[in-house]
C-alpha cells in the first residue's frame, strides 16, 4: 500500500514559517530571561504584606546598571553569611548615612523616616544602633519586622551583593502585580 503525501506547498511555507516564528520567539523569551529579568520564589513572611511565602516574583537584573539603588527599593541580594543563599529585602538606609532604630521606629541622619509601606501590625519595638553605613553599603530591613532576620541582625549588604530589583508577582495569578 502506497500513501501519497503530496502537501500543497502554500502550507509548507505556512508551517515553516510559523515555525521560524516560534523559534524567533523562543529565543526572544530566553534572552530576556537570562540577562534581564530572573524569576524568583519568596521563601518566608518577611517581606508581607506586600510578598507572601511561596509568591513567584520577577527580579530585573538591569535595573541597577542603569539607576542607582534607591530608598524603598525591594532588592533581592546574596545573603552575606552564606552567598549560596538569596534574601529579599526593602532598602532603607543609604550608603553614609547614620540609621538608628529606636522603639521599632527607624531614624536616618536624626530625622524619622515615614514608612508608608509598612503594616502597624507588623512593626516591632526592636532598637538598634545609632550605625553610619559603610560606603557602597545598603542597611535592609523585611517589612514585617516581627519575624525578619535582616541588617539589624547580620549587618549592611554590599552593593556588589545585590543582584536585582524586584519589579513583579506573577504568581499566583490572583496577585499579580507590580512591587512597590
Amino acid at each position: 500500500m502506497k500513501i501519497n503525501l503530496d502537501i500543497p506547498e502554500a502550507l509548507v511555507k505556512d508551517l515553516s514559517a510559523a515555525f521560524r516564528d516560534f523559534l524567533l520567539a523562543l529565543v526572544v523569551i530566553l534572552g530576556l530571561v537570562i540577562f534581564l529579568v530572573q524569576p524568583v520564589r519568596v521563601e518566608g513572611t518577611s517581606m508581607q504584606p506586600q510578598l507572601e511565602d511561596q509568591e513567584r516574583i520577577f527580579v530585573s537584573k538591569i535595573s541597577y546598571s542603569v539607576f542607582q539603588i534607591e530608598r524603598g527599593d525591594v532588592v533581592v541580594f546574596y545573603f552575606p553569611g552564606d552567598t549560596s543563599k538569596s534574601f529579599i529585602k526593602r532598602v532603607v538606609g543609604l550608603p553614609g548615612e547614620t540609621i538608628q532604630i529606636i522603639d521599632g521606629l527607624v531614624y536616618l541622619n536624626g530625622k524619622l523616616l515615614h514608612e508608608h509601606y509598612l503594616d502597624p501590625e507588623f512593626r516591632d519595638r526592636y532598637s538598634h544602633g545609632p550605625l553610619k553605613i559603610p560606603s557602597n553599603h545598603y542597611f535592609v530591613m523585611g517589612d514585617h519586622r516581627n519575624v525578619s532576620n535582616d541588617s539589624r541582625h547580620w549587618g549592611c549588604v554590599a552593593r556588589q551583593a545585590i543582584f536585582g530589583k524586584a519589579i513583579l508577582k506573577y504568581w499566583p495569578p490572583r496577585d499579580i502585580g507590580i512591587i512597590q
